[in-house]
C-alpha cells in the first residue's frame, strides 16, 4: 500500500501513480500549474485509484470543469467498496459538494478533520476566505476560520501548504504582522506556493506596505507561470498598489494582462474575474480616475452571462456594481430583489446602494449602504476585497460634506485608511 506526502496509506499499489498523485496535490494546494495534468496521470496509470480521481476533481474545479469534476466523484464513488474509514470519508464529502450541499459538506470536513487532521484535500475546503467556511454566510465566520486553522496546527508543524492558509486566517483576524511572520516560514520552505505569496501580498496590504508589497509581487510573479489559478488575482493586488502611487500605465497593464474579462491565458475562475475586474476599476474610479464606459460595459456582460441568476452573494455584490456602473437597470433590478444566496440580505441593499452612487444620489447610497456595514464579513472575501465598501462608505459622507466623519470611519474602522486612504477628496 502506498502513502501520500503527509503519511495516510493509499489503497492502491502504483508507486508511480502514487508519485504523480502527490505531485498533483502539491500543485493544488500551492495554486501552480500542473495539477490536472498529474493527477490526471495519476489514474491513468491506476484507473482504480479512488482518491486519485478525488484529487483529479479537485483540480478541475480549480480549472472550473464542474462536468468533469462530478464525473471523477462519481468515479471514486464506484469505488468505494473495501477502502478504509477514512477514503470513504474523503469521498463521502466531495459526493456532498458535488450535490450542492455546502452546510452539510462543511459539516462533514469538520468531522473528518477529527479523526484524520493531515489530509489536505479534505482539510482545505473549510480553509481561506473562498472556502466552505468564508462562503457560509455567518457571523462571525473569520474568527471561526482562525478557530479551525488553529486546532489543525499541532497536526501540520512546519508544513508549507498548512502555514499559508493559517496565516491567512491571522492576518483577516486583525495580525497581519503575526500572518507575515508565518508566510515568510511558509515561502521559505516552498517559494513556488502562490498561496503564500498572495497571503503575503494580504498583509502587506493591511500594513499598508504599498512600496514593499508593489515590488515584491512584481519581482515573484515574474516566476509564476500566467496559467496558474492565481495570476489573475495577484494581478489585481498588484494593479492596487500600481493605482496607490498612481502609476495608472501599470494599472492598466495588469488589468489587460490578466485581470479583466477576456484577458490572459483564461486560467482565473469566473468570481475572480468577475469581482476582482468590477472592484479594480471601481476602486480607479474612487481615486479619482475615469473609466472607459465601454470597460464597465464589458464587466457587465460577463457578469449577466456567467452569474445571470442570483445566488452566490459575493459574485452578486460585485455582478451589481458592474451592472450600476454600466447602466443595465434591467440586471440590477434582478438583483435587488434577490432572495437566493448566503448574504441575499445584504445584497438587495447593497444593489440599491450601487444603483444610487451611479446617480450621484450621495444621500440614498449613506443610507442603502450603511446597516451592510455592520457585519459585510458574511459575504465572505477578504477584507482587502470589501474595502470596496468600506471606501464607497466613506466617499458618500465625503460627497455629503462629512469629511470629519470620513476620516474618523478610516480610524475605527479601516485604521490602514486613516493617514492616507485611496479616495479622492480625502487627503
Amino acid at each position: 500500500m502506498q502513502q501520500d506526502r503527509y503519511g495516510n496509506a493509499l489503497s492502491m499499489g502504483s508507486s508511480e501513480a502514487a508519485a504523480a498523485y502527490v505531485e498533483g496535490v502539491d500543485h493544488v494546494l500551492g495554486n501552480t500549474f500542473g495539477g490536472v495534468e498529474a493527477l490526471a496521470r495519476s489514474v491513468e496509470l491506476d484507473e482504480g485509484f479512488a482518491l486519485g480521481h478525488i484529487g483529479h476533481a479537485r483540480a478541475l474545479m480549480y480549472a472550473n470543469d464542474l462536468a468533469g469534476a462530478k464525473a471523477a466523484v462519481t468515479r471514486a464513488s464506484g469505488l468505494a467498496e473495501g477502502l478504509t474509514d477514512r477514503e470513504r470519508s474523503h469521498i463521502h464529502i466531495y459526493e456532498l459538494l458535488m450535490s450542492g450541499k455546502p452546510v452539510e459538506a462543511r459539516a462533514a470536513v469538520n468531522a473528518h478533520v477529527r479523526d484524520w487532521p493531515c489530509d489536505p484535500i479534505v482539510a482545505q475546503l473549510n480553509c481561506q476566505v473562498f472556502g466552505l467556511i468564508g462562503f457560509s454566510g455567518c457571523a462571525g465566520r473569520e474568527a471561526e476560520m482562525l478557530v479551525y486553522t488553529s486546532a489543525l496546527a499541532p497536526a501540520y508543524g512546519e508544513d508549507w501548504w498548512f502555514l499559508s492558509v493559517h496565516a491567512q486566517s491571522l492576518c483577516e483576524n486583525g495580525r497581519p504582522d503575526r500572518a507575515l511572520e508565518v508566510m515568510e516560514r511558509s515561502l521559505e520552505l516552498n517559494n513556488d506556493n502562490a498561496n503564500a505569496s498572495h497571503f503575503k501580498a494580504h498583509a502587506m496590504y493591511e500594513m499598508g506596505q504599498t512600496g514593499q508589497g508593489r515590488a515584491y509581487l512584481d519581482d515573484w510573479m515574474t516566476g509564476y507561470d500566467a496559467r496558474g489559478l492565481l495570476h489573475g488575482h495577484l494581478s489585481w493586488h498588484a494593479g492596487l498598489w500600481a493605482l496607490e502611487q498612481g502609476d495608472m500605465d501599470a494599472f492598466w497593464a495588469w488589468y489587460d494582462g490578466g485581470v479583466g474579462p477576456g484577458t490572459g491565458p483564461g486560467s482565473a475562475l469566473p468570481i475572480n474575474v468577475l469581482t476582482d475586474a468590477a472592484a479594480l476599476l471601481w476602486r480607479a474610479e474612487l481615486a479619482g480616475h475615469e473609466i472607459p464606459p465601454e470597460r464597465w460595459q464589458a464587466v457587465s456582460a460577463y457578469a449577466s452571462e456567467m452569474f445571470a441568476n442570483p445566488g452566490q452573494s459575493f459574485a452578486d455584490m460585485h455582478a451589481a456594481l458592474a451592472h450600476a456602473m454600466a447602466g443595465d437597470g434591467d440586471a440590477l433590478a434582478k438583483l435587488a430583489e434577490a432572495s437566493r444566496g448566503f448574504a441575499a440580505d445584504l445584497v438587495r441593499p447593497v444593489a440599491k446602494g450601487w444603483q444610487a452612487v451611479a446617480r450621484q444620489d450621495w444621500d440614498g447610497a449613506l443610507e442603502a449602504l450603511t446597516p451592510v456595514m455592520a457585519d459585510h464579513a458574511r459575504f465572505g472575501g477578504s477584507r482587502a476585497q470589501r474595502d470596496l465598501l468600506e471606501l464607497t462608505w466613506m466617499l458618500c459622507l465625503l460627497r455629503l460634506g462629512r469629511k470629519d466623519e470620513a476620516k474618523r470611519a478610516a480610524a475605527t474602522r479601516r485604521p490602514v485608511f486613516a493617514d492616507a486612504a485611496p479616495l479622492a477628496g480625502y487627503a
